[in-house]
């Protein structure tokens, strides 16, 4: 009797690059060996660094004991978190909102989400379900997962240029060109809002009001993805500018936010998010049809957002002290990065490697697109244990004073004698 079975038809899936290049280095006995290939931060020792106020939060919420730290939180999440989530995100004062900020607040809709991941992916299904949009744009290069999330919605993908290689800078031009003759009417528009990964370029303010402009003449729905608030430029500020912009001068156009507490509080394991839906109307009724058509997503899926770590981002938004610890925190995270981007180009510089370097420094947050080749990457690798992904993406995270020259040095003999 013949059998149904899904291996008649299950072919293999290419697994993850990054995953993958993390476990070889794992393996790796070399002792020099450096990972420049996951997105985490890193020490200049190399170790992983819990933020000293994440550390003391854990140590209070310990001693507090709370006996129902451990129970379900309600399906559209912890609804403490979600607010406070929500006034980062889009600049709202917590505890002193004016009548119009209020006013604002209705117009958006809020759920906890599993870390970054799961925002993307809850806000592509619903997106797929209710406005079932023609087709979503991806810049390209992008989070390779981005692909795979909306792979899953069910949305077919296209992409916008985003990386000019020769001159290694942001194609804006091509960007605006192919989305204003390309792009249809509720189509939606991938955007990442700080610290695009992963090239690093990031378009400037003014280049955002014309983007935020295209959206709205084309009726275009932008998605951003935000994983880097405070992170990458030490602001939070200043990495909401996008989303803030959007948000308070284009007031007749719907939109939505992913928002990620991984990189910033380093909770990389803690899946702590936040999705966002930004709707043209203040209304409480519209708000609420909103967060309960994404419970019902969310039920189906995972019922419930984590607890732990949003109880941690909860505790240090809620004191103006442990909110101030916070901000050095992300001063010390972003400064190291930033400094280790001078030290590589300078290395590179006296080395006098050949081409051009300045990207290096230009590019923002915790990745830089090299423009090293796959030939080079691979070279790297095999003899200087230097890992990083195919397409020349460097977490410069995993730079630190004692490699660096190392890593200079390294890429000024790839770039000289492999093409």
């Amino acid at each position: 009797m013949a059998r149904h079975t899904v291996l008649a038809t299950l072919a293999p899936v290419p697994s993850d690059e990054i995953f993958d290049l993390n476990r070889a280095y794992a393996r790796d006995t070399f002792p020099q060996k450096v990972s420049l290939g996951v997105g985490v931060y890193r020490t200049d020792e190399g170790k992983p660094w819990p933020l000293p106020v994440v550390e003391k939060v854990e140590k209070k919420l310990l001693e507090e004991n709370d006996p129902s730290r451990h129970e379900y939180t309600a399906i559209e999440g912890d609804i403490p978190f979600l607010e406070l989530a929500r006034d980062l995100m889009f600049g709202f004062d917590g505890k002193n909102a004016s009548a119009e900020q209020e006013e604002a607040k209705k117009r958006i809709a809020s759920v906890q989400a599993v870390a970054g991941t799961g925002a993307n992916h809850l806000g592509g299904l619903f997106l797929a379900t209710h406005m079932k949009p023609k087709n979503v744009w991806l810049s390209d290069p992008s989070w390779a997962n981005h692909m795979t999330l909306w792979e899953m919605a069910g949305v077919p993908r296209k992409t916008y240029p985003y990386y000019e290689p020769k001159t290694r800078s942001l194609d804006f031009t091509g960007m605006m060109a192919t989305l204003e003759a390309e792009a249809q009417e509720g189509d939606v528009v991938l955007l990442h809002a700080c610290a695009h990964n992963p090239t690093g370029l990031d378009p400037t303010k003014e280049q955002w009001m014309e983007i935020a402009d295209l959206c709205e003449r084309k009726q275009l729905f932008p998605f951003f993805d935000s994983a880097y608030q405070g992170f990458a430029s030490g602001s939070v500020v200043e990495d909401a500018w996008a989303v803030r912009y959007f948000f308070q001068h284009k007031p007749h156009m719907e939109m939505c936010v992913a928002q990620s507490f991984s990189k910033n509080f380093g909770l990389y394991g803690q899946r702590v998010g936040a999705f966002h839906y930004v709707t043209t109307v203040a209304g409480v009724d519209i708000r609420d049809t909103v967060v309960n058509n994404l419970c019902h997503l969310i039920r189906g899926e995972f019922s419930m957002g984590p607890r732990g770590g949003c109880s941690i981002v909860k505790k240090v938004l809620t004191s103006d002290e442990l909110t101030a610890e916070w901000y050095e925190d992300l001063k010390v995270m972003s400064s190291r990065i930033k400094a280790m981007r001078q030290a590589l180009y300078k290395e590179l510089v006296k080395l006098q490697t050949p081409g051009t370097w300045e990207h290096i420094v230009n590019q923002n947050g915790m990745f830089s697109y090299t423009g090293l080749t796959p030939a080079q990457v691979t070279a790297l690798k095999e003899k200087y244990h230097v890992y990083l992904l195919q397409s020349g993406r460097a977490s410069i995270s995993g730079l630190s004073e004692k490699n660096v020259a190392y890593v200079a040095q390294a890429i000024d003999d790839v770039v000289r004698n492999v093409n």
